[in-house]
Parts: C-alpha cells; structure tokens; sequence
C-alpha cells in the first residue's frame, strides 16, 4: 500500500529502490545497499516532465509550496541533512559549512533554527551576502580560518584541498562529513594537525528515505526556504557554466521550456 490517497502531491528524490533484505537495509542504512537504485541514473525521470517510481520511495509534499521552491527540498535539501546527522553537530554547537550553494543554504537554515553557531567558508561574494541574511554568525573565504574552534564541518564543495583546511578548523573531537557524491583528489594529512585529538573525517553516501521524511518535516516546522534562481531546461548547460563560474547563490532551478 502507498499511504498516498488521489489528489496527493507526491516527490520524487533520488533513491528508488533498494532490496530490503541486505545487512545494511537490515540495519537501517539502506543508502549503502549494494543493489540500490536512483532515478536520473538506473532508471529515467531527472528531466522528465512525468515519472513513474515505486511507492514507497516517494514524498507526500505540501500543497501550498510551488514546484519550484520545492525542487531543492528533494535532493539538495534531502542530501544536506544527510551530512548534517554525520557531522554528529552537539545541541547548540558551532558548526562550519565550506561551500554556500543549494545544499548547504538549506542545511544552514534547520541549523541555525536548531539552535546552532553556524560560520560559512565559500568562494562566492554573493553566497556569503546570503548566509549573512540567513542568520549566519560569520562568511569568509573558502580557505579561511572561522572565527572560533567548530564542533562539526560539512564539506560541500567538491574540493580535496579543503579536507585538511576544514580539520584544521575542528576543535577537539570534532567531526568534518564531506557531502559530495564527488571529491577531488586529497592532499596528504598531517596527523598532529588535522587527525589528533579524536578528530573524525566523514564521508556521505545518497540517503535514506527516513532522512527525507524528517528534513521534509523540518523544512515545513522552521519555513525552510530555498533561494532559487530558473533555468529553461534547454538552457541547462549554461546552468551549470554560471555554477561552475559561482555567478548564482543558492540553487538553480530547471523548469520545462513550454510551462
């Protein structure tokens, strides 16, 4: 059964299927089930106008909220509060975001409502003027130091070099979670520096459906807001130039060329 009743909005994220009989869907990590499956990679639907998923991978959504608010809720958001459980963030910690783009403004957003310091680390002027108006205690430059010891950092920046910069940036038995599905290669690490005194480096793999149940849940408690800037879908390449380029903050949205 679906829970679903008709006239529901139903989402879609990216996990679509997993075998629920493994040892790790077994033990509630069904992210690192060998035979899951996602839509936009196994299966089609990322740029479809409709789709088709298994029940049980889809989202009861709010119906007050456009599609196009919506949008990053269901993957950017959905994967940012991923990394933010594995960052293992105390109640009221300081916590240190290096990027500023569709996941990290949304994760910033249940933090602070959370009750956390947060002190964002990113390239992009116009991303640093947006964590300033979330609520963010400081924005600086990606390489630089936040103005106090952190208790979790999340990695959302593609950047190996960052390991060490965000671990260096740690107090004490802090934990650095590495959100991307890609990373670049890693500079060696200093040991005394960057690993002692019980430090812990994290990475995150897609996520459960319960991550998605509960972030949906957040967003709707704290008002959770995606800054969103649209794209025609057959402007899709030049969405990711002005990515790659940080010409946008927040998140980009593709909406169909004939809507």
């Amino acid at each position: 059964m679906s829970g679903f009743e008709p006239g529901d909005r139903v989402g879609v994220a990216w996990l679509r299927r997993t075998d629920g009989t493994c040892a790790y869907c077994a033990r509630g990590a069904e992210n690192l089930c060998p035979a899951s499956l996602y839509t936009g990679w196994d299966a089609d639907g990322g740029y479809a106008e409709y789709t088709t998923v298994p029940a049980a991978f889809a989202y009861l959504l709010p119906g007050e909220v456009d599609d196009v608010a919506l949008a990053p809720l269901l993957c950017a958001g959905i994967i940012g509060h991923r990394a933010l459980r594995r960052a293992s963030l105390p109640p009221g910690g300081r916590l240190g975001l290096y990027g500023f783009g569709g996941s990290a403004h949304l994760c910033a957003q249940v933090a602070l409502a959370q009750g956390a310091t947060v002190h964002v680390m990113t390239r992009g002027e116009a991303s640093r003027r947006l964590a300033l108006e979330l609520g963010a205690a400081s924005a600086q430059d990606a390489y630089a130091s936040p103005p106090e010891p952190l208790d979790s950092a999340i990695l959302f920046a593609p950047v190996g070099d960052l390991v060490p910069v965000a671990l260096r940036a740690l107090d004490r038995g802090g934990v650095l979670s590495v959100a991307g599905i890609h990373l670049s290669d890693t500079p060696p690490l200093h040991y005394a520096s960057e690993l002692f005194y019980e430090k812990e480096l994290r990475s995150v793999t897609s996520n459960t459906r319960e991550d998605g149940r509960e972030f949906l849940a957040l967003a709707a408690r704290y008002g959770v807001r995606a800054t969103t800037h649209t794209y025609r879908l057959s402007a899709a390449q030049q969405a990711l130039r002005d990515l790659k380029a940080g010409r946008f903050d927040g998140a980009a949205v593709l909406v169909n060329d004939l809507s």
